[in-house]
């Protein structure tokens, strides 16, 4: 019998309950999930082979992709895997360490993404408003060293809400109404004050979402000027062209996340299954959409993806 009562206990383990109100559907829901990692493992792992096999891809936009993607399936097979254990085979139980090294990989590369993205602004902003020192600019090691901030914050952001659910020993219940171990949905389980808790999830997710969001901004003002200061109308559009494909997956990114946390924050009215998928919309459909999107817009890349897949026809 699941212990699920009024009691405050110390809980072993876990159980993921997948969709609360879906569960019937979840063999069906299952399909999309299952695609979306298939078609994000595929997209992220091409990205990243074509820009290692490429030397003419080894610049810092393409670093940064590279991260991206390597970031992408980390998140994806971190939480997809175990949804689908539970949709296909009711495994729900999860070990309570498992669980917080679940919280911590999806909330640090989240973080440690919007960091990228942030770097990939300042790339653009670099490669079209100072284009002839780009190069000197961004070099090999100076991108490493972009990267290397970008996880050193992520980790050191998210270690505290890590720790602070360490220190919660008791629980009114180890029944996660989720898919996965996230940082609200195990905190609302706390039996005792959860204030610090709260106060510092928030804080970081402001941190993150605004703070990078409004640098992401501040560059794409400036690039914008840049590009209208240009003589034609085809240099403008070209130029800024360049830019698309980057703006559409960090929309991608920082809508659903932001609307994932002000719904678990203030949306308590809103059907539980509403929050969760809202929840897993922001680690399922970005890093299925990040590598289609650079892939599609990027020249090279795709001409490298056609290349890879075409053959040469025999001839008589």
């Amino acid at each position: 019998m699941l212990p699920f009562n009024t009691s405050c206990f110390n809980p072993a383990t876990f159980l993921l309950l997948g969709i609360p109100g879906l569960e019937t559907r979840h063999i069906w829901i299952s399909i999309p999930f299952c695609s979306m990692y298939i078609i994000t493992v595929l997209g992220n792992g091409t990205i990243l082979f074509i820009i290692k096999t490429e030397p003419s891809l080894h610049e810092p936009m393409f670093y940064f992709l590279s991260m991206l993607a390597v970031i992408d399936l980390v998140l994806s097979t971190s939480t997809v895997p175990k949804m689908l254990s539970i949709f296909w085979f009711s495994y729900r139980e999860t070990a309570f360490d498992t669980c917080l090294l679940q919280m911590f990989v999806i909330h640090s590369f989240s973080t440690i993404e919007s960091g990228i993205f942030l770097a990939m602004a300042f790339d653009r902003y670099i490669a079209i408003c100072n284009p002839l020192r780009h190069k000197t600019i961004l070099t090999k090691a100076i991108v490493a060293k972009i990267g290397l901030a970008a996880m050193v914050r992520g980790v050191v952001y998210i270690s505290p809400l890590s720790l602070l659910i360490r220190q919660y020993t008791y629980y009114r219940t180890n029944i996660i109404a989720h898919c996965y171990c996230e940082h609200m949905a195990a905190v609302m389980l706390v039996c005792g004050d959860t204030t610090v808790s709260n106060i510092y999830g928030l804080t970081i997710g402001f941190l993150v979402l605004l703070g990078d969001s409004l640098f992401i901004v501040l560059s794409y003002i400036m690039i914008l000027r840049a590009v209208l200061q240009l003589a034609s109308a085809d240099a403008r559009l070209k130029t800024f062209s360049t830019c698309i494909s980057h703006l559409c997956t960090i929309l991608a990114f920082y809508i659903p996340i932001a609307a994932s946390s002000l719904t678990y924050r203030f949306g308590r009215n809103m059907p539980p299954h509403i929050h969760i998928l809202m929840a897993n919309i922001y680690l399922l459909v970005p890093p299925m959409l990040n590598p289609i999107v650079y892939g599609a817009r990027t020249k090279r890349i795709r001409h490298r993806v056609l290349k890879m897949f075409s053959w040469n026809k025999p001839h008589f």
